[in-house]
């Protein structure tokens, strides 16, 4: 199933806003019609209301969310899109997180101190106050009478060609998330209880971690598992934001078939996380909202649009869609498209505004014709793979909050990850996140760390804090021979320390191929050179493709200043590339708001092309 999803095109979706309606056929296919027109490969629709448009959001959606008419609009969604050759994917919801009328009462999302408030805004069904529960996303339980509930709704709009059902980012209690099921489980895993820690968690970090470790676990093993499966018996594949989750994030995203980035609330270099997930658990497509909120975006007390909103400039956006091509993604979705009705033009707040009346409609063909073709290059083979780089999850669930001066929009907590990126030294070596999940299979093989279909020289592990299962895997693949680069001494976290720790680290650093600096000498980077560009490399058995993005691409983050693809200049780099047994010496030339595509081939043959 997922080797077909994408399968005819790499040219970009949209997520298509289904704001209050009322939604008609004939509005349908005019909007997938010019969809088509104009350069997208598919839509994903959404269902919110919208709360920034008091008119708007007063009157009642319609047709009324998962009734009859409901579902036969989408099923005549879905085949008008297979007519007109375009994909067509569903939000498994209204709104976000996953909750509504159909949650009963025990299913609702709990934490340490009891059942959540936390309910369901901007919802089709009504106003948070009308019992518009969020589910508890740790309780496998609760997901399977959620899936039931909406899933037959669903049925005849999955026909035909292979849908995806999204699951956007997760905006749940940071810390506190909780079951009623996981009491008896962390105490039977960690042996002791939680309950006297409950209420003053923060104080007590050590605790906090082990509980930390726990919600992890159990949001893959009773959420993102169970979604997948369920997409698989309903004939769909499941596309999930995994951050904002309290979890490992590697392991999330390798838990569902398409991992999905986001940016501009995540700076780009957050996508190497999902991207090395997909290189991990040989997922092909590494997806990415794209375009939110690119100038910023202000709450005043709800979200209102940024002053810069309507007026996007094509070169700020292909700057940033540069920027996350370099950081592994290869498959881009436009946020985003509101539904337009005859009588009241659709608008999102938070989206670049795509429609028949967006600003930059004359540019869109050639634009998403661009973002198709460095999409297709990038789904070519599989990644490459050089050197395998420890996710510091431990140091991050040890830490606090960000501080205020630091945050972005919704960030609030240090696991989130949203800043993690490799060491500067490691750019040529095309870092790949490594997490502890990914430990237990993998194996040394002829001198290489071999994770699934992956290989690396070695794996760095360079973190404050370093869990004991952790170690003991790090340990045998040591005795069997892996390199590992083990950077200063970490500690064990957690609230019950083992008495052995201390001793099986010593043990660790004793290994012939176990040393305590990363010598870039004694290692072979992909890409040598000064000031290198972002770049990811993909690879066939016979070829390598390197995207390099721009250099100014590097300076992408949340807020894009408008007009900052105004400073792109002409830039000159001198590169090695070392693709098997070739070292070829490449000069980089890229043209203002240029970027290239390097192609090796293992006899020794180069070719640079510029992308603009």
């Amino acid at each position: 199933m997922q080797s077909r999803y994408f399968h005819n095109s790499s040219k970009p979706y949209v997520r298509w806003w289904w704001l209050a309606g009322p939604c008609r056929r004939v509005d349908i296919l005019q909007q997938l019609a010019w969809a088509k027109s104009h350069g997208f490969g598919g839509v994903e629709v959404s269902w919110v209301r919208p709360v920034w448009n008091p008119a708007a959001s007063r009157r009642k959606p319609t047709p009324e969310w998962l009734s009859p008419d409901w579902s036969e609009l989408i099923a005549f969604t879905k085949s008008t899109a297979d007519q007109l050759g375009l994909g067509c994917d569903f939000t498994f919801g209204t709104s976000w997180p996953f909750g509504g009328s159909c949650v009963k009462p025990e299913h609702r999302m709990q934490t340490l101190t009891g059942k959540s408030d936390h309910r369901i805004h901007m919802s089709w069904e009504g106003a948070p106050g009308e019992g518009l529960y969020v589910l508890d996303h740790l309780n496998h339980e609760a997901f399977e009478a959620y899936a039931q509930s909406l899933l037959p709704a669903f049925e005849q709009a999955l026909e035909g060609t292979p849908s995806a059902l999204f699951c956007d980012s997760f905006e749940l209690e940071r810390d506190g998330i909780w079951s009623e099921h996981l009491w008896n489980t962390f105490r039977q895993r960690f042996g002791y209880s939680l309950e006297p820690f409950a209420f003053d968690l923060h104080d007590s970090p050590n605790v906090r971690y082990d509980y930390r470790k726990l919600v992890s676990e159990a949001f893959i093993r009773e959420f993102l598992q169970p979604f997948t499966e369920m997409c698989h018996r309903g004939g769909a594949v499941s596309r999930v934001q995994c951050h904002g989750a309290l979890t490992d994030l590697l392991a999330a995203y390798a838990a569902v078939d398409v991992p999905e980035s986001e940016a501009l609330l995540f700076n780009p270099p957050f996508s190497r996380t999902p991207a090395s997930a997909a290189a991990l658990a040989d997922r092909p497509i590494v997806s990415a909202e794209t375009f939110t909120c690119i100038y910023g975006f202000h709450v005043n007390p709800v979200p209102v649009p940024h002053e810069l909103w309507r007026n996007e400039q094509v070169s700020d956006l292909k700057l940033l869609a540069d920027a996350l091509f370099a950081n592994g993604v290869n498959q881009i979705i436009w946020h985003g498209m509101p539904y337009q009705t005859p009588s009241e033009p659709g608008e999102f707040y938070a989206q670049t505004h795509v429609g028949p009346d967006c600003e930059f409609v004359d540019e869109l063909p050639d634009f998403n014709a661009y973002l198709e073709r460095v999409s297709k290059i990038m789904k070519v083979g599989r990644t490459y793979t050089n050197l395998a780089v420890w996710l510091p999850l431990e140091d991050r669930w040890m830490a606090g909050n960000i501080p205020d001066e630091e945050r972005t929009p919704a960030a609030v907590a240090r696991w989130e990850m949203r800043d993690v990126v490799p060491p500067n030294e490691l750019a040529g070596f095309h870092p790949i996140w490594v997490s502890s999940a990914f430990l237990t299979s993998a194996q040394c093989v002829d001198g290489e760390l071999a994770i699934g279909s992956r290989r690396f020289a070695g794996l760095l592990v360079d973190c404050e804090w370093l869990d004991f299962d952790a170690l003991i895997e790090l340990l045998r693949l040591a005795d069997s021979g892996a390199r590992i680069v083990l950077a200063g001494t970490p500690e064990e976290p957690g609230h019950r320390k083992h008495p052995e720790y201390s001793q099986c680290l010593s043990d660790l650093k004793r290994y012939p191929g176990t040393v305590s600096q990363f010598d870039p000498s004694d290692w072979t980077p992909l890409v040598r050179g000064d000031n290198l560009p972002p770049f990811w490399a993909r690879e066939t058995d016979d070829e390598l493709f390197i995207f390099f993005g721009h250099p100014l691409t590097q300076h992408v983050k949340y807020p894009m200043p408008k007009g900052l693809s105004d400073e792109a200049a002409r830039e000159h780099r001198q590169v090695t590339i070392q693709y098997g047994s070739h070292a070829r010496n490449v000069e980089l030339r890229f043209e203002p708001g240029q970027s290239l595509l390097v192609r090796c081939t293992r006899t020794g043959d180069v070719d640079v092309t510029g992308l603009s």
